[in-house]
């Protein structure tokens, strides 16, 4: 077993631990867990960090759980947030846990023959789902106190807006007050059921971990504990996790392997030393040598790189990363039409995103494509036929990459890319997409 805090701390990835916690984890296997949202069916960036912590405790020597809140995401978490969201059926969050188990799995080995430690998900609606409303303020909320749950920063923040009584976004309703006592009796249910001692998470959620803790002591007549990670912020003042697109997300069909790799491909140096300790499993003097390796040939980016490799090899697979790789070099470096056709659709929009594009009948193509037309006359792509007869004396233009210097060239289905697409370009940095259709 390696010393857990110890790996965390050095990492940068410990924000609060609560008095006792290291010497608890260090006497034997302790089981732990995290809580996801389930209101979509993949997690993004902004989960990775808690993924990471249940991840290093597993590789520790102790034993993950990761819990999906089927009850609580019925409700909505006040924690950061200013509004309350969309509340979700059942059928819905089912789904959203297998796919989120799915994603888990590729940082947490749930194999239950593997070893004492492999890696158990639970939904608290499983044991919340049948649990009266009186059953509960009796047995559970008679232990906290409103005073105790007003207290909380969670709930000082929203509940300084006054609410309006026509169900608007200001305010806080009953529901989520609620919530930290639902989160709370999960600790209290997985420290009987479970034997699970500790609750992690992001700093935001100190609040509602401690009120689980109060359950554990109160009700469970135990122990339990708390370890909050710090919530990372870019170095600009950027939100991280967050791209022009929106939520940078685990799940190919709404992140293309390609532009999670560019994501991090794209960090700051400032910010890609900091990733590189918290979203890596690389151990400390390795890291250290690449920074030092990073710092003497900046413009060479090994950090990045390094960074990137590792993130979307994990998350996707190595294939993935190969082709993100091949398809980076496209733009910026030596690449064939070969290379081009390896390409599947999305990551080949992806590549030309923001590329002018213009529609073309398949028709036209199978009966050979005038270049010039192609270049000019239908897409504007260079001003003029003159200017295109210019540009192809000049050698300058290319056709998936390939030059071509003839005015009489047809394009047909032969230059076609997945059936669809055919890159036009002029020199080395202006390209024009035709779509067959």
């Amino acid at each position: 077993m390696k010393n857990f805090i110890e790996e965390l701390t050095w990492r940068g990835m410990i924000h609060d631990v609560m008095p006792g916690a290291e010497e608890h984890l260090n006497e034997a296997m302790r089981s732990a867990y995290v809580g996801f949202d389930p209101t979509a069916d993949s997690l993004h960036i902004g989960n990775l960090v808690p993924i990471m912590l249940l991840a290093h405790f597993q590789r520790c020597g102790h034993k993950p759980v990761a819990l999906v809140g089927g009850a609580t995401g019925m409700i909505g978490d006040p924690s950061g947030k200013s509004a309350e969201r969309n509340l979700l059926d059942e059928k819905t969050l089912r789904h959203n846990q297998d796919a989120i188990q799915k994603q888990l799995s590729h940082f947490l080995n749930f194999d239950d023959s593997a070893s004492e430690n492999s890696a158990v998900m639970v939904n608290n609606y499983d044991w919340m789902k049948d649990f009266s409303f009186l059953q509960f303020i009796r047995d559970v909320g008679k232990h906290i106190s409103v005073n105790y749950m007003m207290a909380k920063d969670s709930v000082k923040n929203r509940i300084t807006s006054d609410g309006s009584d026509d169900g608007g976004s200001e305010g806080m309703s009953f529901t989520e007050f609620t919530y930290q006592l639902v989160q709370g009796y999960d600790f209290l249910h997985l420290y009987r059921e479970n034997n699970c001692s500790i609750q992690m998470g992001g700093s935001d959620q100190w609040g509602n971990i401690t009120t689980g803790t109060e359950l554990v002591r109160r009700i469970g007549k135990g122990k339990g504990y708390a370890i909050t990670c710090p919530l990372i912020t870019k170095a600009d003042g950027s939100k991280f996790g967050k791209s022009e697109g929106g939520n940078v997300w685990l799940d190919a069909k709404y992140t293309s392997p390609y532009k999670f790799y560019q994501y991090w491909l794209n960090s700051g140096d400032e910010d890609s030393e900091k990733y590189i300790r918290i979203f890596t499993f690389m151990p400390e003097d390795e890291i250290s040598a690449l920074i030092a390796e990073h710092n003497e040939a900046k413009h060479m980016r090994a950090l990045q790189k390094r960074l990137a490799s590792e993130i979307t090899a994990m998350v996707h697979s190595q294939a993935d990363l190969d082709n993100a790789i091949k398809a980076s070099s496209i733009l910026f470096g030596k690449s064939t039409s070969d290379d081009l056709k390896a390409l599947d659709d999305q990551t080949f929009l992806d590549v030309f995103e923001g590329v002018p594009q213009a529609e073309v009948a398949m028709s036209e193509i199978e009966a050979g494509y005038d270049i010039v037309a192609a270049l000019a006359t239908d897409t504007n792509f260079l001003k003029s036929n003159s200017e295109v007869r210019r540009a192809l004396k000049e050698n300058s233009i290319s056709v998936n990459k390939e030059k071509i210097s003839e005015e009489d060239y047809k394009l047909t289905t032969a230059d076609l890319i997945n059936n669809k697409f055919i890159l036009l370009q002029r020199g080395k940095k202006n390209y024009f997409v035709l779509k067959a259709v």
